[in-house]
């Protein structure tokens, strides 16, 4: 056993657009003057990455909790604290932006006491830092605090035996192809050992520290680039070292063996459900049938189905319920997670079903494209390249490719293409009203129509709009007018303050009071009702 450096996770709220890019999951190391080391795995405060700062409690030593000395404690500042807990993992809390004005350092650890973090002050055993990181106040301070409480921790990782770590990143490179950021945990990693994680395995035949350096051994704590992998394993998965190569496929198929019988299991489950569904379906259909004879239950059968015989498949597709088939592809896999992780939230299905056909990680593909041809649907990617043969292949074939660096970004434009989706909603503008102030009629023809005489009160009626009659508040008819008079004089517009007679395109009775609407119809766009939270 020997001394570790601490490994720790930096808990913040996040705003800025470039960080939220290139930080996804920034892992350092920091040399102290004094010698020691700190790792720091730094995760973003924003509302996607839930997922990714849960994932990263579980792999530190020590949480550094910042919070902005100017907003308090916030949502995210919560999960934090909960993620925490749930893991075990001791606080220190850094309270930023101490150099503004509006700075109020007492009222952050007061917040904080209705969540049980508890300052040193005020007899807890949470250590607390004032920084700016701006101005670079008081960053000694707080590394000197968080040593402090490692070696109060006695935090101690074993050198030897075989290695064990948790892969924090990964992602699939074009020159070096499958590639993982991992932390060790125990042990040494070299070149040339045999790692499983997940369902996929390596031999290392690379690494590289943080600086993109390479290096030819990770201790305890060190952050290390790992290639040699035979396919991308999923970020927060854990890395084990085998014997040997025989040894790691056979660990990798008894997972893959297992993953099938537990999805043949709940596939099981919910065939059975549907077949009971579609069981009960049938029996209360043969139920409403009991009373007829054949030939009438026959002739039934026909005609419920025959709309839908009749329909070409183009237009049968047409008739299911709206949908819209996406592509997500991301850089890394944790970005895709966090893309994920909001669709998980989306609840408007009612409006358009949103259907994620595929996921995954590197540049758009022709893949892709063939997918995305099949369903109809559209391509995001994120933090991702499309080349020029790749955009003319989907220009010929009409397929929308969507880039984005930023993640929010990318869910507004995926909010737009849902809203685009919907059936637009008509809505009336009034132009003008008029009151029905005498009743009389005239003679046409053989029959006598009635004729309302008015006065406009609002606005004009103009004959070629939409008209409606309007009794004690209840429409009684809607339609076009079939004349519209000033004096004898037939017109086209009548103004406020105006006379005027007027009949209906159809034989309506009027009485004296009703209202007379003149409007017209517009069709607006309908936006999604989908609101992911930022």
């Amino acid at each position: 056993m020997g001394e570790s450096q601490p490994f720790i996770e930096h808990k913040g709220q996040i705003k800025s657009c470039e960080m939220l890019i290139y930080k996804i999951h920034h892992l350092f190391t920091v040399h102290l003057s004094s010698g020691e080391k700190i790792t720091f795995l730094d995760t973003p405060g924003h509302a996607a990455f839930s997922a990714m700062r849960a994932r990263g409690t579980y792999v530190t030593d020590i949480i550094i909790l910042v919070v902005a000395a100017e907003d308090g404690v916030m949502q995210q500042t919560i999960e934090s604290i909960e993620h925490a807990k749930n893991a075990g993992v001791p606080l220190v809390l850094a309270i930023n932006k101490c150099d503004k004005p509006e700075a109020d350092p007492e009222r952050v650890k007061k917040e904080l006491l209705a969540h049980d973090v508890v300052c040193e002050e005020f007899g807890g055993d949470v250590q607390a830092v004032n920084i700016s990181a701006l101005k670079g106040d008081n960053l000694t301070i707080l590394a000197e605090a968080t040593v402090a409480l490692a070696e109060m921790l006695e935090l101690k990782a074993d050198y030897t035996g075989l290695v064990e770590g948790t892969i924090i990143e990964s992602r699939k490179d074009k020159g070096k192809g499958p590639v993982t950021t991992a932390i060790i945990q125990r042990g040494t990693l070299r070149k040339g050992c045999v790692l499983v994680a997940g369902k996929t395995w390596a031999k290392v035949r690379f690494m590289f520290d943080e600086n993109g350096k390479a290096v030819d051994a990770a201790s305890p704590s060190i952050p290390v680039e790992i290639m040699g992998w035979k396919e991308v394993p999923s970020a927060g998965d854990e890395i084990l070292e085998v014997e040997s190569e025989q040894r790691a496929h056979e660990v990798v198929a008894w997972r893959t063996y297992v993953e099938q019988q537990e999805k043949m299991k709940k596939d099981g489950e919910v065939i059975e459900v549907k077949q009971k569904e579609h069981r009960m379906e049938y029996e209360k259909k043969q139920q409403n049938l009991a009373h007829l004879t054949w030939r009438q239950r026959k002739a039934a059968l026909y005609k419920a189905s025959k709309h839908l015989m009749l329909l070409k498949p183009k237009e049968r597709a047409e008739t299911d319920k709206n949908v819209l088939s996406i592509i997500i592809k991301g850089d890394v896999d944790g970005s895709v997670e966090a893309i994920l992780n909001v669709l998980d939230s989306y609840d408007a299905d009612d409006e358009c079903k949103l259907d994620v056909v595929h996921f995954g990680m590197g540049d758009i593909s022709e893949t892709d494209l063939n997918l995305a041809e099949t369903f109809n649907g559209v391509v995001y990617g994120f933090s991702v390249k499309a080349n020029e043969t790749i955009k003319k292949m989907a220009a010929k074939k009409g397929i929308k490719i969507k880039l984005h660096n930023i993640i929010y970004k990318l869910i507004e434009d995926l909010k737009d293409e849902l809203s685009s989706r919907l059936p637009p909603s008509v809505v009336e503008n009034t132009i003008g009203e008029a009151s029905v102030l005498d009743i009389f009629s005239v003679t046409v023809g053989k029959s006598k129509v009635p004729v309302a005489g008015c006065r406009v009160q609002k606005g004009q009626l103009d004959k070629k709009m939409k008209f409606k009659l309007i009794r004690k508040g209840n429409v009684i008819w809607k339609g076009s007018l079939s004349s519209l008079k000033h004096h004898k004089d037939d017109v086209q517009v009548i103004k406020t303050g105006m006379d005027c007679g007027l009949s209906l395109d159809k034989h309506v009775e009027f009485n004296i009071g009703d209202e007379i609407i003149c409007y017209e119809e517009k069709e607006i766009q309908q936006t999604t009702s989908w609101n992911p939270g930022f």
